[in-house]
């Protein structure tokens, strides 16, 4: 039995009102008692849950390397639906205290300050359950390539194409990443306008930090050579793709390139290679030897060109991976595409942003960058493109917004697809 000598009489007269209007106070401070989980995602992460919980009795008796991976893949399902089960169970116990005429009296103020709190961390409870509801991409723990392009605008879009560059190695030295320039291409008789560049991040998992990049980057500004002060308007392309090892062999043997039903097996017969001599400065390297390689893959139209490297052996090697890092990139998007088209036939109206459409907007004149996916806007132009925190508050903002959009329409889609039946 609790005793609380220790409690003033004034604190005791506002714990005895809290008690007589605990449902009116919990109502106006807008805490609920029920999560805002649908049925359709508590099934479908109880069902979750009830596999990994399977496959942990399998794992007990013997190790099976995919029977790890697929628990991995669950484990986080299961230990947020049990946070949420723990605290809906010490919501119903609470409220039951405070229902009981008989409690003691004692009890009932700190159930009133213990509900309280248990309801306002439920909120971030079902959040992480839904989050981890969403599946991972599965891309999320390659390496990737980012390619840059630059578009409409002329002069101006390789200028600030290159900028771009600038940015997402500074953003990578920001979070320790390695990173090198596989590819360069730049102006004829310039040093810092872009015709195209590939970046390579060689760190598990990058692919998943920066696909929020892929899209079109506008840039509002006056040029160097703007003489009446006109503000231009010029587009750079930004397209970030898996990089997947050598081999073709992971270290769960997902990756398969000789298996013609993969997503990363290309037939070489579909592919044309040519051997050119490589353009631009170099001096007579450039002029007399046949190093540059160009690979046209002939179903697909994909062209990758590499003329970086002065042996024709390592220009074909890149060539070889960013060709199938684009058909991988390019038949996984049309998995997504099909996916779209069936929630679009159930939902009505639902779309997805693509590498076409116009991502974010950096204006120079107003310091601003403003991403049209999450609606975010940050006014410190300059951290941005110093690869700095500013940057990583967008790409932040990107992925929940993706998050919860994923979130949306597999609820919609599960509620209108258990009304069909």
């Amino acid at each position: 039995m609790f005793s609380a000598p220790w409690v003033c009489s004034r604190c005791l007269a506002r714990s005895a009102r809290l008690v007589r209007n605990h449902r009116p106070i919990f109502q106006r401070r807008g805490l609920q008692t029920d999560s805002d989980l649908s049925p359709a995602l508590l099934t479908r992460a109880r069902s979750m849950a009830a596999e990994h919980a399977a496959l942990s009795d399998q794992l007990a008796t013997s190790f099976d390397p995919k029977i790890a991976k697929r628990m991995g893949e669950l484990g986080q399902v299961a230990k947020a639906l049990a946070e949420w089960n723990d605290a809906n169970k010490s919501i119903s116990e609470l409220k039951s205290i405070l229902d009981d005429p008989e409690a003691e009296a004692d009890l009932r103020p700190l159930a009133v300050e213990e509900l309280e709190s248990t309801q306002a961390s439920l909120t971030s409870i079902s959040g992480n359950l839904k989050r981890a509801l969403v599946p991972r991409h599965p891309f999320a723990d390659l390496p990737c390539m980012i390619e840059i392009r630059p578009g409409a605008g002329g002069d101006e879009a390789g200028l600030f194409a290159f900028e771009l560059l600038r940015m997402y190695i500074a953003f990578c030295a920001r979070r320790g990443y390695k990173s090198s320039v596989i590819k360069r291409e730049l102006g004829a008789g310039t040093d810092d306008r872009l015709s195209e560049a590939v970046l390579e991040i060689e760190v598990d998992g990058a692919y998943d930090v920066l696909r929020t990049e892929s899209g079109v980057h506008r840039v509002q500004r006056v040029p160097a050579t703007e003489s009446k002060g006109r503000t231009h308007t010029s587009a750079v392309s930004v397209m970030v793709l898996p990089s997947f090892p050598e081999n073709g062999v992971s270290a769960d043997g997902a990756l398969n390139f000789d298996d013609p039903n993969s997503d990363y097996y290309i037939d070489p017969q579909d592919v044309r290679s040519e051997k050119m001599r490589a353009s631009g400065a170099g001096g007579q390297h450039v002029n007399k030897t046949e190093s540059a390689i160009r690979l046209t893959h002939v179903p697909t139209g994909i062209v990758v060109s590499m003329q970086d490297s002065r042996s024709q052996h390592a220009n074909r090697k890149k060539a070889w991976q960013i060709l199938r890092a684009k058909l991988a990139e390019a038949r996984q998007e049309a998995r997504e595409q099909e996916v779209v088209e069936l929630r679009r036939g159930v939902l009505g109206g639902v779309a997805r942003m693509g590498r076409g459409d116009k991502i974010r907007t950096y204006n120079y004149g107003q310091s601003r960058c403003t991403d049209h996916r999450s609606g975010i806007t940050v006014h410190n132009l300059d951290d941005v493109l110093e690869g700095g925190d500013s940057l990583e508050s967008v790409m932040d903002s990107v992925r929940s917004w993706l998050s919860d959009r994923e979130i949306l329409e597999m609820v919609s889609v599960s509620e209108v697809t258990e009304k069909s039946q």
